[in-house]
């Protein structure tokens, strides 16, 4: 563990080119300051992103980073977290990126618990190609880009990830980074897949959802006193944390919905079924040795303990 690292120290030269006033800084500024405070190391860091303006994200970054296809960060992180389970995941993309192309990946990692981050620069517009209506675009809605409103209904993330099995889900604001700070370090800190919904202004595209209309409408849902911890079965605390995602009027909930630290990992799943797989993970094996394809006998016969006649 690294003791002594300061924001700044993850933070990469290479300069950041988002438009001036995007949300994605107040989101990269709290990453710095939660990586800080968790005193992370940087080489046990991967951060991996779609396409579109968050796809940026890990070229700003002093840790390792993927810049991946659209729609396809989560299971390329899936499979560096099933490969090395000791390294601390988080995707960052965007709203269209997950919830459009990528929306049968986004179920299925829900439904296998992995114990990783998954950070959603929701601003309801495809900003990178000028603004179309993304997935949490509500119907009506006719952003300066839009020719017509939106014909769709959209998306609620909060509600889709707690019914796809994410066991922590809560929404930020990057216009509150001490708040969104505090939302990252959790959802790291959290043992299973978790999934922040984070509320980005696009200055450029979107002129509805803009720093005023967050400012005056966003609470937080922990001041206000609402407990997001599962006791017991968890379909009541499922119930109550969709039906405050659908929460009507001027007001948005940020904070955290729904957190459940009871379901098994799917690194502990794996475990159960391949005893020595913590020990010696898919990464940590030697495969080959000068030019030479490389067998562990004994490992191989734990693994195929079973099957072995």
């Amino acid at each position: 563990m690294v003791l002594e690292l300061k924001p700044t120290d993850y933070k990469s030269s290479v300069w950041v080119d988002w438009c001036p006033g995007c949300g994605n800084f107040g989101i990269l500024s709290a990453m710095y300051q939660a990586f800080a405070e968790l005193k992370l190391d940087p080489r046990k860091i991967v951060v991996v992103s779609g396409i579109g303006c968050s796809g940026k994200t890990p070229h700003f970054l002093n840790v390792q980073g993927v810049h991946t296809l659209h729609g396809r960060a989560l299971p390329y992180a899936e499979g560096i977290k099933i490969a090395n389970p000791e390294l601390e995941v988080l995707v960052n993309a965007g709203d269209g990126d997950l919830l459009g192309i990528g929306a049968g990946h986004f179920v299925a990692l829900g439904r296998r618990n992995i114990d990783m981050v998954v950070m959603m620069h929701d601003n309801t517009v495809y900003a990178l190609t000028k603004g179309q209506a993304a997935p949490t675009l509500e119907r009506g809605a006719k952003p300066k880009s839009l020719p017509k409103p939106n014909i769709q209904d959209a998306v609620n993330p909060i509600a889709l990830a707690i019914a796809s099995g994410y066991t922590f889900v809560a929404r930020g604001y990057s216009g509150k980074v001490k708040h969104l700070k505090e939302l990252i370090k959790a959802a790291i800190q959290h043992k299973g897949s978790a999934f922040l919904d984070i509320l980005q202004p696009c200055v450029t595209y979107d002129n509805i959802h803009t720093y005023d209309y967050y400012n005056e409408r966003v609470y937080d849902l922990q001041e206000s006193g609402y407990d997001p911890e599962v006791k017991g079965e968890p379909e009541p605390k499922i119930s109550e944390a969709i039906a405050k995602s659908y929460e009507k009027g001027n007001k948005i909930p940020i904070g955290i919905f729904y957190r459940n630290p009871n379901v098994p990992t799917f690194e502990e799943r794996l475990k159960e079924r391949i005893p020595s797989y913590m020990q010696s993970p898919p990464a940590a094996q030697i495969i080959e040795k000068g030019g030479k394809t490389v067998i562990n006998q004994e490992l191989f016969e734990k693994i195929f303990e079973n099957y072995l006649v």
